[in-house]
């Protein structure tokens, strides 16, 4: 029998597998450390000292009370945060298992909590447009702003891959990107004329501004030479949205949620979609072409004239199906 170790050894172990051997990025991997944590504080608290002493029924409390749980005065964590927390509990039991430190999974028969589907809210194709046209201030910072949210809607890429680009990631004579998704895959991505035309002007005319002894070979850079971070896209994203006029909440997913969307309604094969965005299952680019179907039924219901009213003359709500209200 293997010695018995202590929850959180496990857990780092559990962690360094991540990091090391699966290649996750940074972000996920601190993802599952809070995760984990949590779990960890629960197991200390109920006397449970190894993880491979826990059962079932330790597992199902931890998840009921991470439900019930205010994270904050009247606040509860939403159903989508607890199964997260039971999915990085799953994966944390099935390693220890890969491991031999135990032959048992307490965590496999846990029922994952039901998470409301929330569908991708894309821009629309005018919306973008106003985006990406959007006036700035001349200079190296505008050049690159440019470069930035063309590359994002262009190739659309998740936020860390476009931060993690190099120099040499970019080649504008093939129009492509190569990004490194989740797990560290790479993925070579057309980038597009608008957006081969942005990189080449801020390479040209920005980053050399921009660029100091330790810039490296990172392709997007800050006013003070490193690289570009997460929260200085974010923030550069949301001063276009202000001068565009925009008024929903545009995040650099939504970019991607765009890029997804826009391609579909185009007529561009759903497995083509999969491999541009990086998705390892094709049901998670699948819900996109619930948004599109979402989006022609609105317009439906908008433009034909014979939809929106009912024969006798009322107006007929949207969301009223052609057929009628349903019969019991």
């Amino acid at each position: 029998m293997p010695p018995r170790r202590s929850v959180d050894s496990q857990i780092s172990r559990f962690l360094d597998h991540l990091a090391v051997e699966r290649g996750l990025s940074g972000h996920t991997v601190d993802a599952y450390r809070r995760d984990l944590g949590k779990y960890s504080l629960y197991l200390a608290e109920n006397g449970v000292r190894d993880a491979t002493r826990a059962d079932e029924e330790t597992i199902a409390r931890f998840v009921e009370q991470l439900s019930a749980e205010e994270f904050e005065e009247g606040r509860r964590y939403r159903a989508s945060s607890v199964a997260r927390a039971l999915a990085a509990v799953r994966s944390f039991h099935r390693f220890l298992v890969r491991e031999g430190d135990t032959v048992a999974d307490p965590a496999a028969g846990i029922e994952r909590p039901k998470v409301p589907r929330n569908l991708p809210r894309p821009l629309s194709v005018d919306q973008v447009q106003r985006l990406l046209q959007s006036p700035a201030e001349a200079g190296p910072a505008a050049l690159r702003d440019q470069a930035i949210l063309e590359t994002l809607y262009g190739a659309g890429l998740r936020i860390s891959e476009l931060v993690g680009l190099d120099v040499d990631d970019v080649d504008l004579d093939e129009g492509s990107v190569r990004a490194f998704g989740k797990g560290s895959k790479e993925r070579l991505v057309p980038l597009g004329s608008y957006g081969c035309v942005a990189v080449r002007a801020y390479l040209e005319g920005g980053r050399p501004d921009l660029a100091r002894p330790r810039s490296g070979a990172a392709l997007f850079l800050n006013q003070r030479g490193g690289r570009l971070t997460r929260q200085g896209v974010s923030k550069i994203l949301a001063q276009a949205v202000r001068r565009a006029g925009i008024r929903t909440r545009v995040t650099p997913h939504t970019l991607r949620h765009s890029f997804a969307t826009h391609l579909l309604e185009g007529g561009a094969d759903v497995r083509v979609v999969q491999e541009l965005l990086g998705h390892a299952s094709l049901s998670t680019t699948q819900i996109y072409t619930l948004v599109t179907g979402e989006r022609m039924r609105e317009e439906y219901f908008t433009a034909h004239p014979r939809a929106r009213r009912s024969p006798d003359g009322r107006k007929t709500g949207r969301s009223q199906r052609p057929g009628g209200p349903r019969r019991g």
